[in-house]
């Protein structure tokens, strides 16, 4: 039996991500946590190749969900890449959905915006992310965009880290997706209250 077109692609994203993302060692994540691998998807989302497939496999997972949304976007830098591809896909797969970005802090000067690019108060968007460990950033997110007036249906991370990030989202009451888990990539981590 051959793979599906969404399989075939999840396929190849999980071998990019092994290749491109995947690191095996000691690091400490921004949570202060320590785990044996980390990863870095943005050589992933950056890539030609990455853009060009996360791009269809998100417009296709957001139509298979039933989300309809103005736009995509998410905290700077990791979501940036993600969002683009996405929005650029779109316009091959209508519904058309632009991109925006939400800063860090708000900008010190001319407009003073926390939101860039396509966002408008009280339009529909989805959070998108690259890797979701915490669920913190794409958390950030979607209060900037609530706090501008948006409504948040949904959110779309390129990996899940499988530590309690999709959890807490769904806890705020946001349904998550996501195109690949660690355990797709073949990383199992400890959890603290797994038992292992």
């Amino acid at each position: 039996m051959s793979e599906s077109p969404d399989e075939a692609s999840r396929s190849t994203l999980v071998g990019l991500l092994k290749r491109r993302s995947l690191q095996i060692g000691e690091f400490t994540l921004a949570s202060g946590q320590i785990s044996h691998y980390y990863v870095d998807a943005r050589p992933t989302t950056m890539s030609a190749e990455g853009l060009q497939m996360i791009g269809p496999l998100g417009v296709t997972m957001i139509a298979e969900a039933g989300w309809h949304a103005a736009s995509v976007g998410g905290l700077t830098l990791g979501a940036d890449p993600v969002a683009y591809a996405i929005a650029m896909a779109s316009r091959n797969n209508p519904p058309v959905m632009d991109a925006f970005t939400v800063r860090k802090q708000p900008k010190g000067h001319g407009t003073g915006r926390r939101i860039e690019g396509c966002f408008m108060a009280a339009s529909q968007v989805i959070v998108v992310e690259d890797v979701i460990t915490t669920g913190k950033s794409a958390l950030t997110a979607a209060q900037a965009v609530e706090e501008e007036g948006g409504r948040v249906v949904g959110v779309l991370a390129v990996v899940d880290r499988m530590e309690g990030g999709r959890e807490a989202i769904e806890a705020a009451g946001y349904p998550v997706l996501t195109m690949v888990t660690v355990r797709d990539l073949g990383v199992v981590e400890s959890r603290p209250d797994s038992g292992n």
